[in-house]
């Protein structure tokens, strides 16, 4: 038995959904690896809307609290859905800002301009407070590139992922339909008001503690999270019948390889990209990831697998992706001249999600659960309590 599951997933799992949060996960890790190689030029940068994954990884989030909280809440208080989301997603967050200070010592290149005379004690310091997930001042950047979670760059997206979750808990769980409606389509609005009007046309940001970003994490969080809740309200789901997983797959991948558009004459032309895929192109996606059907057991199991260990691949890849822009950078390596180390960097971070995943995520979590959840765990192995829980 799936302790940490078993009392409140009777539903049918999309495992379809899971598989494509992998798919994009691994898009991210790419994306990141050949960003060494742009300049920090947007323009020249391969699988160019890479960073569209966080958007889509908010729906994806959105879609299924609501498929797996919304009806629960006659049995289930405030405070237990915090625990249960604290115990999904804090251990690899803890995880991701240790193995961020563990690798920091072989990161250095001027490309970080911040790390020069950095001490020990500062970079612990940063660590403990990164495994809070707080976000950091910039007096406490000791990188250079304005993070929040400087050990740990994407942990900027969980600190929206909790804010979304809060928001969901507190307040919009309440929303009708009508009244859900009507927020997610301001939040579109200001989604490609951002796209449009963004100095170099395009939605990255939220990774740092000032207002501007702030305010970009938020408008990248409203629209694809509680998007992804009304989605999974209304039931709009696109029934595809063969190689479901397939085709959102090469979607997926297609929204975040395309090349830039525009240029620097049509930063517009991209912003109107991204709004559309953002509003349109995602949700379609996920209604067929969630409307589709896996048949076969070796299918099952690649959408398990990338499922699994989606969420370690995203936020503990980054360490090294810093590693490989310090010896990119110090040795002014070509794509060419990279792209070995850039596949040992991809496949090194999938094994160290791996085995973060198998040695310390997983028991963490059933041991979390066990200790929280004592009273249901006991009601599911109790034949007639069940239905109390």
């Amino acid at each position: 038995m799936n302790i940490q599951n078993s009392y409140l997933t009777s539903k049918p799992h999309y495992e379809i959904l899971d598989g494509l949060r992998g798919v994009a996960a691994a898009m991210v890790v790419a994306f990141h690896l050949l960003e060494a190689h742009s300049g920090g030029n947007h323009l020249n940068q391969i699988i160019n809307h890479g960073y569209l994954a966080v958007d889509f990884f908010f729906m994806l989030s959105g879609f299924v609290i609501g498929y797996a909280y919304d009806d629960r809440w006659n049995r289930m208080s405030t405070g237990t859905f915090f625990k249960r989301r604290l115990i999904r997603l804090q251990p690899m967050v803890v995880m991701g800002s240790i193995v961020g200070a563990a690798l920091f010592w072989f990161q250095d290149a001027p490309c970080y301009p911040a790390m020069e005379g950095v001490s020990a004690g500062a970079v612990l310091l940063v660590m403990l407070l990164g495994c809070t997930l707080l976000p950091l001042p910039l007096k406490w950047d000791v990188r250079g590139w304005m993070e929040m979670h400087p050990l740990n760059g994407p942990a900027w997206s969980l600190y929206y992922e909790y804010i979304g979750n809060i928001l969901y808990a507190l307040f919009i769980r309440k929303f009708s339909k009508t009244a859900l409606t009507v927020l997610v389509a301001i939040a579109a609005c200001f989604t490609v008001h951002r796209c449009l009007t963004a100095p170099a046309g395009d939605i990255v940001g939220g990774w740092a503690l000032n207002w501007e970003q702030q305010y970009v994490g938020l408008v990248r969080l409203m629209y694809p999270f509680f998007g992804g809740l009304l989605l999974s309200r209304l039931g709009w789901l696109i029934r595809t019948r063969k190689n479901a997983f397939g085709w959102c797959s090469l979607m997926i991948i297609a929204v975040l390889s395309a090349p830039r558009i525009g240029g620097e004459d049509g930063y517009w032309m991209n912003g109107l990209y991204e709004a559309f895929c953002i509003i349109c192109i995602f949700p379609v996606i996920v209604s067929m990831g969630a409307g589709g059907r896996i048949t076969g057991k070796r299918s099952a199991a690649v959408c398990k697998f990338l499922g699994d260990i989606s969420y370690p691949v995203y936020i503990t890849h980054y360490p090294l992706v810093y590693i490989y822009t310090a010896w990119a950078f110090n040795r002014r390596a070509t794509l060419a001249e990279g792209l070995p180390y850039m596949l040992l960097t991809f496949v090194g971070a999938f094994a160290l999600a791996y085995a973060c995943l198998k040695l310390y995520d997983l028991p963490v979590r059933k041991w979390l659960t066990e200790r929280f959840f004592k009273k249901e765990i006991k009601a599911v192995k109790t034949p007639g309590k069940a239905k109390q829980i």
